[in-house]
């Protein structure tokens, strides 16, 4: 049977034909998938810069070769543009499109953490100022010229840098939507081609700031977990005894097009981005308004954007941060939409988060691309650290051990601080 090349409602269907992933599992697809369904934790003692009296020392680090090497430590902003750009080679080499040399056929969209400078460079910008008495004034100074400290600690050219670097078409667009980034970057992507406004697309979401500031800043919020003793038992979504969230860093990258291109080209098709929902609830700076209802409406919203129905959805891909919030918000959602699912349970959901811990703006991306292995394998990915349950989370969280299953429809969700909520759906093929 022949594929159909728009969808219900009339718009050109939006085939993967490439995924790149770099997480604390490991570098590459391949690696990362088989320590997944193993149920391997990537999380482990911070080793990168002092933990002396700070309350969580532990996190999920992507350490690269350079550093192994006895390297300068990484910037957050460089090592957010060079695992990008190795979850992009992978992608675009499976796909056949584009590569290191650029002529990418579409735009680059980018999800990435909000700006930061972090506080080794802003000493150094001040010492260079004044080194006797730093003023804002002086610090400005020295900044205006962007020289190449300013310009390797900024985000701001990250994603002009990656454009120049791939070849992609038009301005890159960056943007930060808090823990949905990664889907969001995904769903600009579909929406583009959608749109007829470009035939490829490449997505990506990326974070690399496990940094004593912004681990700080966590710590202060009560959004960690402090299980430091036991790292790889810290991550334990909707389990009783969970505690926060871990920290952690990670790319992925899809090459998104057109059905229609991709099979012109002769692509393999990995999978249907199917449909994306999203909705914000402005109720909190970092909560979610307790009643569920910009998550309840982000997931039917992508569910409707797909042409089904709840009970076409096969598996979900959990946002399961691991906080007592979130989980409980989740299964919230989890019994408003699949209420009257032929499960009572509903579907299947586990979180990926368990073993590579939260990965910030990069997690919809990465959780998106364990979709479509999931699709692809047949082969649900669990939820480890399940030992015991949460009475009130009435779910089938896939708990310990990875699990075959007919899929063909999946929902993954990716629910922001403040509110930002994005959910996609991901199939197996276009019918």
């Amino acid at each position: 049977m022949t594929a159909p090349r728009t969808d219900h409602a009339g718009r050109p269907v939006v085939a993967v034909t490439g995924i790149g992933l770099v997480t604390p599992l490991g570098f590459g697809v391949a690696d990362n998938w088989a320590a997944l369904l193993a149920g391997r934790s990537g999380i482990r003692r911070i080793a990168r810069f002092p933990t002396d009296h700070l309350r969580t020392t532990i996190a999920g680090t992507v350490d690269l070769p350079e550093e192994a090497a006895g390297g300068r430590v990484l910037t957050s902003s460089e090592r957010v543009e060079r695992i990008a750009a190795m979850a992009a080679e992978e992608a675009m080499a499976e796909a056949g499109l584009g590569g290191p040399r650029g002529g990418f056929p579409g735009p680059l969209m980018l999800g990435m953490p909000p700006v930061e400078t972090e506080w080794p460079v802003r000493f150094a910008l001040a010492a260079r100022a004044a080194p006797a008495e730093p003023r804002y004034a002086a610090l400005v100074e020295a900044s205006v010229g962007f020289d190449a400290l300013w310009r390797t600690a900024s985000f701001a050219g990250v994603g002009e840098r990656l454009a120049e670097r791939f070849g992609t078409r038009g301005a890159p667009i960056a943007v930060s939507t808090a823990c949905a980034t990664g889907a969001t970057a995904i769903q600009l992507g579909v929406e583009a081609i959608q749109r007829g406004e470009a035939d490829a697309a490449l997505a990506i979401g990326a974070d690399g700031t496990v940094q004593p500031e912004a681990l700080i800043r966590f710590s202060l919020l009560s959004a960690l977990s402090t299980r430091n003793e036991a790292p790889e038992k810290a991550a334990r979504p909707f389990e009783k005894t969970r505690d926060g969230f871990v920290m952690s860093e990670g790319a992925a990258c899809l090459v998104l097009e057109s059905l229609d291109h991709a099979l012109a080209r002769g692509a393999r098709v990995l999978g249907i981005l199917r449909g994306c929902g999203e909705k914000s609830d402005s109720f909190h700076r970092t909560r979610s308004n307790p009643d569920g209802g910009a998550v309840i409406r982000a997931m039917r919203n992508a569910i409707a954007d797909a042409g089904l129905s709840p009970g076409e959805i096969s598996y979900v891909n959990a946002h399961g941060t691991s906080t007592p919030e979130n989980d409980k918000m989740e299964t919230l959602g989890m019994r408003a939409v699949f209420g009257n699912h032929p499960d009572p349970f509903g579907p299947p959901i586990s979180s990926n988060k368990s073993m590579i811990g939260h990965t910030l703006s990069a997690a919809g991306a990465i959780e998106a691309a364990f979709s479509l292995l999931t699709l692809r394998d047949q082969r649900l990915p669990p939820t480890i650290n399940h030992d015991e349950p949460d009475p009130a989370i009435a779910l089938d969280v896939v708990p310990n051990v990875a699990r075959d299953a007919k899929v063909a429809h999946v929902l993954s969700n990716s629910f922001g601080f403040g509110g930002q909520n994005v959910c996609l759906v991901i199939s197996g093929d276009a019918a």
